[in-house]
């Protein structure tokens, strides 16, 4: 029996094209792109980000390559079966994601002292801690812990759930996470499950602007784009007094964000590499 044959287009990019390079190569019909650079488990160039489109076809692959800027060196790879899909794991490797907080893999045990081990699955689902904007969130948390002790913290794009995870076990009572990937919810479940926290999380597909209640603190570690996008009923899920923390926002975009979220007062803008999370707060109704 014949193995399976994958089709790839690879470019590589100054990281403030990233974004609208993923954008064109899903307009040319790719399947799906991972984004590589410094901070990701397969490293990219230096000073580049490189991204991997899948294809269905090498025909479709050869028709997006040919419709590419030749300044980002496109180019096709293909890979034989489907060991590849596992390859990364060997580069998923125990680590102290933010202070007091060691991630592992279900491969590979943590040997070590930490106050909390989460084990962790990311599967096909983006989290497993090792990315810039991932940590800097997590800092988030772990500093600010006292805002949501014993209440609810919403991961709004929660993808594997380590963001929700993390916050649990800091100390919130339960934590909601939605994502619009509905592939994922399965992913964030069963990382819960790993680590029994099951009954204190909820998971689902559900829009933002469609939760009802309001919470101690909102994570959003997604798209500066949709992070504008989503301004509105991101902000209404947080309560007066209490804490929004957005990442996935290069800091060449950090403005435009925060005029988004304009009605909030800035706590902090923590950095790492090329990116930076806001910390903001939502004023008291009485100013």
């Amino acid at each position: 029996m014949s193995q399976p044959r994958f089709y790839f287009v690879v470019v590589d990019v100054d990281p403030l094209l990233a974004e609208d390079a993923g954008v064109l190569f899903f307009e040319l019909g790719a399947t799906g792109v991972e984004e590589r650079d410094q901070t990701t488990l397969v490293k990219g160039l230096v000073d580049k980000t490189t991204l991997v489109a899948s294809f269905s076809s090498q025909q479709e692959a050869e028709t997006a390559r040919d419709e590419l800027d030749p300044a980002w060196l496109p180019r096709i790879e293909e890979l034989v079966g489907d060991a590849w899909r596992d390859a990364w794991k060997e580069h998923f490797r125990p680590f102290e994601l933010c202070p007091g907080v060691v991630v592992h893999p279900p491969w590979e045990k943590y040997a070590g002292q930490a106050e909390h081990l989460l084990e962790l699955e990311p599967g096909r689902a983006f989290g497993t801690g090792l990315h810039e904007t991932t940590s800097l969130v997590a800092t988030a948390l772990q500093t600010h812990r006292a805002t949501y002790a014993g209440g609810q913290v919403l991961d709004v794009g929660c993808g594997s759930g380590i963001l929700a995870l993390v916050a649990l076990v800091l100390g919130a009572g339960n934590a909601r996470a939605v994502d619009n990937d509905a592939d994922v919810i399965g992913v964030a479940q069963e990382n819960a499950e790993r680590n029994g926290l099951q009954a204190r999380l909820d998971v689902d597909t559900t829009p933002v602007g469609d939760i009802a209640p309001e919470f101690d603190m909102v994570v959003a570690n997604i798209e500066a784009d949709v992070l504008v996008t989503l301004a509105a009923p991101i902000s209404a899920r947080v309560k007066p007094g209490k804490l929004l923390v957005l990442s996935g926002v290069l800091g060449t975009q950090h403005d435009r964000v925060r005029a988004a979220y304009a009605d909030f007062e800035s706590v902090a803008s923590p950095a790492r590499g090329e990116w930076v999370a806001l910390i903001l707060r939502r004023p008291h109704a009485n100013g």
